[in-house]
């Protein structure tokens, strides 16, 4: 099956069409700008150079259009019409507790994501556009939606209740969902196949260390815990995002600058995190270059996200009472070793041991640890859209 896998965000989308058999990325690129002037796409063919060409797109459905017109495009398109395309895999943020898996595309299912809309506000309606634009498009084509939250509905109560009144889950379906999901199953059964282990009896501690962050517990193939909670807001320090908070922050920030309560929320998203604390930026490497030169507040915010990792990570082995595996994925993880080292040099405790230069790694699958670390660690690569693609081939044949 040749699957199109789609991304959409408020004003972009980004996409790869796979050969789900050979699992080859036949082309990919991303939609910017979409509603805004000079919007672009960017086209990578296999094998092939990327093009940018600016094109106007007033919404996604043109920009599902020049996704299109890329692909079949005679000189550099990599097939000759869509019907060849079999079906398109859909990312959507927040199924909220409707959805365990992944599911094809229904009237049903539209309504049920447009009902958690207000859990993600930012994302839901974006991903919901997409799927409009293509089921216009290509009216014929299958459509599948696979969520961020889908993984994450396997926690028990204890993990996804908050200590708030009932009535408030029961009226408004306040509770941890977790995000990230199909990062953290992707890489927790990529662990499993590289440490020859049986995925339904492993425990594992996956760290998505990203501009945004979420650390999950994997306990014999199901999360039993993850970070983040109702919003990708919670969990650890992120680039922007400040992660776990006390509460009361909100209102005293409020009171203090006489702003809203919704004003200060986007403060907590948009310029807090490593941004916030080192005033400088949310990039690790300009963190890393800032410490080398001697900057405190680099070095204090630094300090700050290792413990704030460090502290789900120990919470996690608690929680399933042991740990095989931990393993670091996503922008972060998989590039910085000086983060992998911090956090590693924190958790001797259980037994861990890093191997002389085997950090030294980025971008690449790699055991890091030593043959005799109680623990494994390891760098694996995410690829969510591989993943979108083999959840979309898995519900067509089921």
């Amino acid at each position: 099956m040749e699957i199109l896998v789609i991304n959409c965000g408020s004003s972009s989308l980004k996409f790869q069409l796979i050969d789900s058999e050979s699992e080859k990325v036949l082309a990919k690129g991303l939609c910017e700008r979409i509603g805004m002037e000079e919007s672009s796409i960017s086209y990578t063919p296999s094998g092939g150079e990327k093009m940018v060409k600016t094109t106007a797109m007033p919404t996604h459905h043109e920009a599902i259009s020049a996704v299109i017109d890329f692909l079949t495009d005679k000189s550099v398109g990599v097939i000759s019409d869509m019907s060849e395309v079999d079906a398109v895999g859909h990312r959507v943020v927040h199924g909220g507790e409707y959805f365990s898996q992944s599911v094809q595309v229904t009237d049903a299912v539209l309504k049920k994501i447009e009902a958690c809309n207000e859990l993600a506000p930012l994302h839901n309606p974006a991903n919901l556009i997409g799927i409009d634009a293509c089921m216009k498009i290509m009216p014929e084509t299958p459509n599948v939606v696979v969520f961020d939250t889908a993984f994450h509905q396997t926690m028990p109560e204890s993990a996804y209740l908050y200590a708030i009144p009932y009535k408030y889950y029961e009226k408004y379906q306040i509770r941890r969902y977790g995000f990230h999901g199909t990062s953290h199953s992707f890489v927790s059964k990529r662990t499993a196949e590289i440490l020859g282990r049986d995925y339904n009896s492993l425990k594992t501690i996956v760290c998505h260390l990203g501009n945004g962050a979420s650390i999950s517990a994997v306990e014999c193939g199901r999360s039993v815990d993850t970070s983040m909670g109702l919003t990708p807001l919670s969990g650890v320090i992120m680039g922007t995002r400040s992660g776990d908070i006390d509460p009361s922050i909100l209102g005293v920030i409020a009171e203090k600058e006489q702003i809203s309560t919704q004003e200060v929320i986007q403060i907590l998203n948009k310029q807090s995190g490593m941004a916030g604390l080192s005033e400088l930026s949310s990039d690790f490497r300009d963190i890393n270059r800032a410490i080398q030169e001697g900057n405190q507040k680099a070095k204090s915010a630094f300090d700050a996200y290792i413990r704030s990792v460090v502290r789900f990570v120990g919470a996690y082995a608690a929680v399933m009472n042991g740990v095989d595996a931990i393993v670091f994925t996503a922008g972060v993880g998989e590039n910085n070793p000086n983060i992998r080292k911090a956090v590693c040099d924190h958790l001797t405790f259980l037994g861990i041991q890093i191997g002389d230069g085997a950090n030294d790694v980025c971008g690449q699958e790699k055991i890091i640890s030593t043959p005799d670390s109680a623990v494994k660690v390891l760098v694996v690569p995410t690829n969510e859209e591989l993943a979108i693609a083999r959840e979309t081939v898995e519900v067509l044949n089921s």
